[in-house]
């Protein structure tokens, strides 16, 4: 009968160290799943400073061959055709 009661005892020891565990894992889980979130959400800013930092770059580019760069005047005549079509596209649907 000694034996089934150390038995159990030890089958107790170890569901309650079992659970200790599983508790400890819950807990760094949620940890983990706050830390990627604060990072998924600190990585779409970065995305969109990158992308706001492109357009102003783009912007400064344009500009520099705007005021007579030599280098990008062909850059620049494709740029302003390219948005001379996209204001015609727009003239036309509202025509329509």
């Amino acid at each position: 009968m000694s034996e089934l009661v150390e038995i159990v005892d030890s089958l107790e020891n170890k569901i309650s160290k079992l659970l200790h565990k599983l508790e400890l894992l819950q807990q760094q889980n949620t940890k983990l799943r706050e830390e990627l979130e604060t990072n998924q959400s600190d990585g779409e800013q970065q995305k969109l400073l990158v992308q706001e930092w492109e357009e102003k770059y783009n912007s400064l580019k344009m500009a520099n061959t705007m005021l007579g760069s030599n280098s990008n005047k062909t850059e620049a005549k494709l740029k302003i055709n390219a948005l001379i079509r996209e204001i015609d596209v727009c003239i036309a649907k509202l025509a329509d």
